[in-house]
C-alpha cells in the first residue's frame, strides 16, 4: 500500500494510491494522518472518493516533519571514492522542512553556488515516539519508507566542518511522490520521534566524486532512485 499527500483547492489531503488514481483519506497531510492510532486500518479500509489530480498537485510526502535527521559517511564504497578515511561513527546532520518540495515542483538552483550536487536517498519515516528502544521496538516504530533527492551545494557544505549550510537551502529537496508501508520493505530498523524522517546516504553516485566533478545544470531535472525501489 502506498500513501501520499496532495494539494487540492480545499487544502492538503492524504490519499491512498490505487490503480493509477488517488483515494481520499481525509483532510491534512500524511504526517497528521500518522497520529491516528489506527492509521493503517483507516488507510486500507477507506472507501472515500477518488480524486482526479494533476501530477503537479503532489506535495512532499510529509511536508512538515518534526525533524529530518540525515546520516552521512555510512557507506564504505562511497567514503573511499570520496578519498576519505573510514570514520569511527557516521555523520549526522539535519535538514529543515522548508527545504522539502514535491516530486514535480520546480527546483531553482541557487545562483550563489557553482557546485550543486545530488544524491538519491532512502528515507525512513518514524510513526510513533520511542526512546531508548531495543531493536524490536525501534522496528515497530517505523511507519514506512520513501526516497528523496538530496541536493547539496558542495562549495557551501565544505566551508566548515559542519555540513548544514550546504544541505538545507529552501525548496531544494524533492521527495518521492509516494510512501510505502514498512511491511512492504526489507527489515531495516531506525528510531526517532513521530513524523521524523531519516535520510540514509546513497552508497555511490555522488557527482562530486567523479573526475572532474559533473555538477547539475540549471535546467536539469534529476529523478533519483535507490536499489530495490
Amino acid at each position: 500500500m502506498k500513501l501520499a499527500t496532495v494539494r487540492t483547492d480545499n487544502g492538503l489531503r492524504t490519499v491512498r494510491v490505487e490503480d493509477g488514481g488517488y483515494v481520499d483519506l481525509g483532510p491534512g497531510d500524511l504526517g497528521g494522518f500518522l497520529a491516528h492510532a489506527d492509521w493503517q486500518s483507516r488507510a486500507a479500509d477507506a472507501q472515500g472518493p477518488r480524486l482526479s489530480l494533476d501530477r503537479s498537485q503532489l506535495a512532499p510526502v510529509i511536508p512538515q516533519p518534526g525533524k529530518i535527521v540525515c546520516v552521512g559517511l555510512n557507506y564504505r564504497t562511497h567514503i573511499t571514492e570520496m578519498g576519505r578515511d573510514l570514520p569511527e561513527f557516521p555523520t549526522l546532520f539535519a535538514k529543515y522542512p522548508e527545504a522539502l518540495i514535491g516530486p514535480n515542483d520546480p527546483l531553482t538552483l541557487p545562483e550563489e553556488s557553482d557546485a550543486v550536487d545530488w544524491e538519491a536517498e532512502l528515507v525512513v519515516v518514524v510513526g510513533q515516539r520511542v526512546r531508548r528502544a531495543d531493536r524490536a521496538a525501534a522496528e515497530a516504530a517505523i511507519a514506512g519508507y520513501t526516497i528523496l533527492n538530496d541536493v547539496t551545494l558542495r562549495d557551501w557544505q565544505f566551508r566548515t566542518r559542519e555540513w548544514l549550510q550546504g544541505k538545507t537551502w529552501e525548496a531544494t529537496t524533492p521527495s518521492a511522490p509516494t510512501w510505502s508501508l514498512r511491511t512492504s520493505w526489507p527489515r531495516t530498523p531506525r528510531s526517532a520521534a513521530p513524523s521524523t524522517t531519516r535520510s540514509c546516504r546513497s552508497p555511490t553516485s555522488a557527482t562530486c566524486s567523479s573526475t572532474p566533478p559533473t555538477w547539475s545544470a540549471t535546467s536539469r531535472r534529476s529523478s533519483p532512485s535507490t536499489p530495490g525501489t
